[in-house]
């Protein structure tokens, strides 16, 4: 049927009953479901494990709580507007998180392009389309970074065209300020590792008139790091929705300055003709991250690290019950936030690497996945389901026992 005459048989056709008319299914049908029980992963071969490593995108991030699931789950049987629904929730996440606006974004990366792309065209759409040539365009063309904070994402940064000007301390900074300077950026991750901290930054910023950026992508809890660099002045702030918030993987939010996220969104989908058409975002996305964050500001924190802990401990117990065996239990200050227990071994005790010990894990039954190299293994509770502490400390111990020389 082409598509006008399928319009035309619309058009007079009732909406009640539970016709199914070229695969469009009428208002009363029953819709189409998964059969009950399948398990797709065992039935495509996909191997899954527990995951005692962390939030880490190649082992598909987080696992997202039951309401925000549900939330996706009901935005799939309707339509909407996106500049609509993103124009709803935005509102809502700028309550929560204290900024003047907010996007969802299809992860921290995209908010970082997306926010870039934003400061460089302001509202023009000639020069939204230009992105990322720069040059006789008349954006500007140089975002100043610490050296500190020099890391592989900030190729988010240079997707739109910038070059990126390193620098170290107060007065490389103030000197590298010049006409084409389009933003300073700051990763909080490495904030103890720079020169120039988060206040400081930002009020440089002011007095010359640059706006100021932040990745905060891992760094919550704790959950004031939602609002703090709102608050205290940072032009636009991304985070990855995909971690500790445990929204769905290919999300994140863009939040700052109204005039900027506006201008952001010109960038991204529905819009086409742009650097930025391809991290489309959809409803479902949308709503499970509005979800995702509500759910994460309630939850008492303090509690969950105990659980986390007490976690972390069993396990470290397990593995210091084998000769041989050192341990350390630490938490990160700035991101990754959660109790993460290193361990090392004696090789005149333990015959096995670390990283022999990792892949006897991982190619064990369960599969468990962890960290490190090849002298130490890095385990977090952050993933872990209720009662897999245990499967991961009695597999732990036998590996160990069993590489006693």
């Amino acid at each position: 049927m082409k598509r006008r005459d399928l319009l035309k048989y619309i058009s007079i056709t009732p909406l009640a009953g539970a016709s199914i008319v070229g695969g469009i299914t009428s208002a009363n049908a029953t819709p189409l479901a998964v059969a009950a029980g399948r398990d797709l992963f065992a039935e495509l071969g996909v191997r899954t494990f527990i995951n005692a490593a962390g939030t880490y995108t190649a082992m598909t991030a987080t696992l997202m709580r039951p309401a925000t699931v549900e939330a996706i789950r009901q935005a799939s049987h309707k339509f909407c507007m996106l500049d609509e629904i993103q124009d709803k929730v935005g509102e809502r996440l700028a309550e929560i998180t204290k900024a003047e606006s907010v996007v969802v974004t299809s992860g921290a990366f995209a908010a970082l392009t997306l926010g870039m792309a934003g400061i460089l065209t302001g509202l023009d759409p000639v020069k939204v389309k230009q992105l990322p040539k720069l040059e006789g365009t008349g954006m500007k063309t140089e975002v100043i970074c610490q050296k500190a904070h020099a890391i592989g994402y900030n190729q988010a940064l240079t997707n739109t065209g910038v070059k990126v000007i390193m620098i170290e301390t107060v007065e490389e900074l103030k000197n590298a300020i010049n006409k084409n300077t389009a933003a300073m950026h700051f990763l909080h991750v490495q904030s103890d590792k720079g020169k120039i901290q988060h206040e400081e930054w930002v009020a440089i910023g002011k007095q010359y008139g640059i706006p100021t950026t932040i990745d905060i992508a891992a760094d919550v809890p704790p959950v004031s790091n939602l609002w703090r660099f709102n608050e205290m002045g940072f032009d636009f702030v991304a985070i990855s929705g995909g971690k500790a918030l445990r929204g769905p993987q290919s999300a994140g939010l863009l939040m700052g300055k109204k005039d900027l996220i506006k201008a952001a969104r010109l960038s991204m989908p529905p819009r086409g003709e742009t650097i930025g058409r391809g991290m489309k975002v959809n409803k479902e996305e949308i709503l499970g991250m509005l979800v995702a964050v509500e759910e994460f500001v309630k939850i008492d924190h303090d509690a969950e690290a105990l659980v986390f802990l007490e976690r972390i401990k069993k396990i470290q117990a397990a593995a210091m019950s084998v000769p041989g065996v050192s341990t350390t239990i630490t938490t990160p200050v700035l991101g990754n936030v959660t109790p993460t227990l290193n361990i090392t071994f004696d090789y005149s005790k333990i015959s096995k690497t670390g990283e022999a010990l990792k892949l006897e894990l991982r190619n064990g039954n369960p599969s468990i996945e962890v960290v490190g190299g090849k002298d130490n293994i890095g385990i977090t509770a952050w993933s872990l389901q209720e009662g897999e502490d245990k499967i991961v400390a009695k597999r732990l111990k036998e590996i160990l026992e069993g590489a006693k020389v």
